[in-house]
């Protein structure tokens, strides 16, 4: 609906029922239902219907423990009882229950849980299992494989936008479903086997008995990915804090002075350290030979320029706003109070890079990408490790990677793909570039680490929740040549927010089944 009619008809109801409150039944009650707001511009109901009514919520249960009971709760002894092979029936409906549960909680973990949030709901759970009931009456053998199919692609995956998350789901149903489960060797989760033949209420009671206490281990993710959304939760929450605080207030001349000379010495430090823009006619006159790398760095050098410049310009604007030499403008108000808060302003994240960095962090890190562009551009000689997410476009450096190749060895680029190997090394250890290839420095692992010393993917310490990576070496190869065997196909990402900011996919060797990674949400990033 249109949300400006929305607030135009709330407050004629307000003075509706102002008019109304006097004189009319004892008994007359208004009910007014809303979905939560998106965001605060959507908070439109009038102050006084709030104060005046009595608001219920309908929360969704909270917890594995309430989800599966809850999920459990769509049915009933009859449907136990209703199909022919009761006991494949009874399991696989367990199981599926187990699965919504997961699915359904695995939301709170935000972007290491799912890359989007999706409106799973109890039909899903309720439509899979009548199909699971044709499927089972139809064949005297339970086929697994189209069940798995149609509950993850079609039922669930119907919702599911990312391949990363549709790969997700995909593998939670190889997990839960298959054979082995009507053997008594399944567990959901560590601790928690699939149950055995029982009628409704032993399910119930079992969830109750025999369900470990709610931690990320139920989720198949690494008890960090808890760490990880608290400390989210509580920034998300100091930050509301920090912005509630009041705007032009002139008091507290503390050490801090005024707002207004915060953010003056603050504009004065950034105009002085930012550096000059790169002379693109100089720096192209210096290129002899246009090689896809330093095409990747004079377009790195356009995109540096776009964006100094942007900061320069709105800078020394707003000095002269704080001045009184400018009027103040809208654009001017809203930098000033970034500059306090001590984030981006949106007028710089649209020409720089995706980050979720405060505006200090921010900086800082501008400032070490423009230095690793001047020592790159001084002689245009690759540098010995590239630091990946130093790049406003990370992409165009790996597809460089493999046009090099191919060129060299007149291979076709469509049939290229690219092999990842991580030393054992850091970036001080190496003086030159590869012959072929690169190598690449600044790479972090979530929901996992690296073990230098058995050169596999091995389960995160506590408390360590983004271990650096050592350099890797990457190159390109035909992609026919590729072994996947014993190897985790891992997204890059450029920031914990993960979704959008994909970059590529890197092999990583493992010991053990890739299915346990894929669970555990694990990626690379490129920003903490």
């Amino acid at each position: 609906q249109n949300i400006h009619l929305v607030a135009k008809w709330l407050s004629c109801l307000e003075k509706k029922l102002e008019q109304l409150s006097e004189g009319s039944h004892r008994d007359f009650r208004v009910f007014i239902s809303a979905e939560p707001a998106p965001c605060p511009e959507s908070h439109i109901i009038p102050q006084g219907i709030l104060e005046n009514s009595i608001k219920i919520t309908s929360e969704a249960p909270t917890g594995m423990h309430a989800n599966l009971h809850k999920a459990l709760d769509n049915f009933s002894q009859d449907t136990l009882e209703m199909c022919s092979q009761e006991k494949e029936f009874r399991s696989i409906l367990f199981a599926l229950c187990y699965f919504h549960a997961v699915v359904a909680e695995r939301r709170k973990f935000g972007p290491q849980g799912w890359n989007r949030p999706y409106p799973f709901s109890t039909g899903d759970l309720t439509i899979s299992v009548s199909v699971l009931y044709n499927y089972l009456e139809a064949s005297s053998k339970v086929p697994y494989d189209d069940l798995r199919y149609l509950v993850g692609e079609i039922m669930y995956g119907g919702h599911i936008t990312d391949d990363w998350d549709r790969r997700l789901c995909r593998t939670y149903l190889e997990e839960f479903i298959k054979p082995e489960m009507l053997e008594g060797e399944l567990c959901l989760a560590p601790g928690f086997p699939l149950p055995g033949n029982m009628d409704y209420n032993g399910y119930h009671q079992y969830i109750d008995d025999a369900l470990p206490p709610e931690s990320p281990h139920l989720y198949g993710l690494h008890p960090n990915a808890e760490i990880g959304f608290l400390t989210q939760r509580s920034e998300r929450l100091l930050r509301a804090v920090l912005e509630l605080q009041p705007r032009h207030s002139s008091a507290g001349h503390g050490a801090l002075g005024t707002r207004e000379e915060t953010v003056q010495a603050l504009l004065e430090e950034m105009l002085e350290k930012l550096p000059d823009e790169f002379n693109m006619a100089e720096l192209m006159a210096k290129v002899e030979e246009r090689t896809p790398y330093t095409v990747v760095a004079l377009q790195e050098c356009e995109r540096a320029n776009a964006l100094t410049a942007e900061i320069r310009r709105s800078l020394a604007e707003l000095e002269l706003g704080l001045k009184g030499e400018l009027t103040v403008t809208s654009d001017m108000e809203t930098l000033q109070n970034c500059l306090f808060l001590d984030t981006v302003p949106e007028s710089w994240l649209r020409r720089s890079y995706p980050s979720t960095a405060s505006l200090g962090s921010w900086f800082a890190d501008l400032l070490a990408r423009i230095n690793e562009l001047e020592a790159w551009t001084r002689d245009f000689s690759l540098p010995s490790t590239l630091w990946l997410g130093g790049f406003f476009n990370p992409q165009s450096i790996l597809t460089a990677i493999m046009q090099t190749t191919a060129r060299k060895n007149k291979w076709p680029l469509d049939r290229m793909a690219l092999q990842c190997d991580v030393t054992k090394k850091s970036r001080e250890d190496f003086a030159s570039a590869p012959r072929e290839g690169a190598y690449v420095h600044g790479l972090f692992m979530e929901g996992a680490r690296w073990d230098a010393q058995a050169g596999t993917i091995a389960d995160a310490r506590l408390q360590e929740l983004t271990p650096a990576m050592p350099v890797l070496f990457i190159r390109a190869i035909p992609g026919d040549k590729q072994d996947t065997r014993g190897l985790y196909p891992c997204p890059l990402y450029r920031t914990r927010q993960r979704g959008p900011t994909y970059v590529w996919t890197l092999n990583l060797k493992t010991k053990e089944n890739p299915s346990k990674w894929v669970l555990a949400g694990v990626a690379l990033l490129l920003q903490t």
